[in-house]
């Protein structure tokens, strides 16, 4: 099978969510909103069969995604009976996907654990309650958010994007995104989400304001119907607990079925890691590289 991979274009975001739906474990990596948003950083593309949307990488080097659909209905040995001699080299597959192709595909897999891309899963009362010792500095950097400034939560909307735009570029000079390539992909990404927010139903956000000015911001998308993902946050340092209120009052804003919020990967970022291990994930989704040798 030859496939023909193309651009991840908005046209087909209710089209993918079927595929997404089917998939036993949705991680981070696989929300559309990601797929599409890094899209340009990382070069994606995507190719549809009947029963799967391979995803390819062509930056900054050649790899492939987990392919996304109803994993356990589908013969892999007839799906990879395209490949040719060479391996292919496979990022970002999750736990349940790597356990099916080990079971069915043998000796013809390596797979190695990736830490670095491991989702961070939290119990969204745990953020809303943010009850006992564990959270207590949590807790305490809110009420004092709460008690210092005069503001108000709103939910993001087209009008309010634009005015987070202006915080994203503050904090970008800030961290001098512009010599961190990291950090000024991230940026380019978060414009672009910002920039055609009326064009993205699946998305959700928040903001925390004072003096109508946008103190934080954050992104995020439902994948399943009780699983929230947060893609970006971001706030103004001059304000003490401003993350912490921003994350406790976008969970609180959640529709009441929300049980788990997905807060994503660190990267191997030993300050990001610090800081998401500080809000006790309730349990993490591992994910793999896996090599699939002919």
């Amino acid at each position: 099978m030859k496939f023909n991979f193309r651009p991840i274009g908005l046209e087909d975001r209710e089209a993918f969510r079927r595929y997404l739906d089917a998939c036993p474990q949705v991680t981070s990596d696989y929300s559309f909103i990601n797929l599409w948003s890094w899209s340009d950083v990382y070069g994606l593309e995507w190719a549809w069969t009947d029963a799967l949307v391979w995803i390819l990488q062509q930056r900054p080097s050649l790899k492939y995604w987990a392919p996304i659909g109803a994993w356990s209905a589908v013969s892999w040995a007839a799906q990879f009976a395209w490949q040719e001699t060479a391996p292919l080299e496979f990022v970002r597959v999750p736990e349940v996907l790597a356990d099916i192709w080990q079971n069915v595909l043998g000796d013809r897999v390596t797979v190695t654990a990736d830490r670095d891309q491991w989702d961070y899963v939290y119990a969204a009362a745990d953020l809303i309650g943010l009850k006992g010792n564990r959270f207590h500095k949590k807790k305490s950097l809110v009420s004092q958010f709460e008690k210092k400034y005069v503001y108000r939560y709103e939910a993001m909307n087209t009008a309010l994007a634009d005015k987070a735009l202006a915080l994203q570029d503050d904090w970008c000079a800030w961290r001098q995104c512009a010599s961190d390539v990291h950090l000024a992909d991230e940026n380019r990404v978060i414009w672009k989400v910002l920039s055609n927010w009326e064009f993205l139903p699946g998305v959700t956000g928040g903001c925390l304001l004072v003096d109508d000015m946008v103190a934080a911001y954050t992104v995020g998308e439902l994948v399943t119907d009780d699983t929230l993902v947060i893609h970006f946050e971001k706030g103004c340092p001059d304000y003490k607990g401003v993350y912490q209120t921003i994350n406790q009052m976008f969970a609180a804003h959640q529709p009441s079925g929300l049980i788990w919020v997905n807060r994503e990967q660190d990267l191997g970022d030993e300050g990001l890691r610090q800081a998401k291990m500080s809000y006790h994930p309730e349990r993490f989704l591992e994910k793999f590289k896996i090599v699939v040798r002919r």
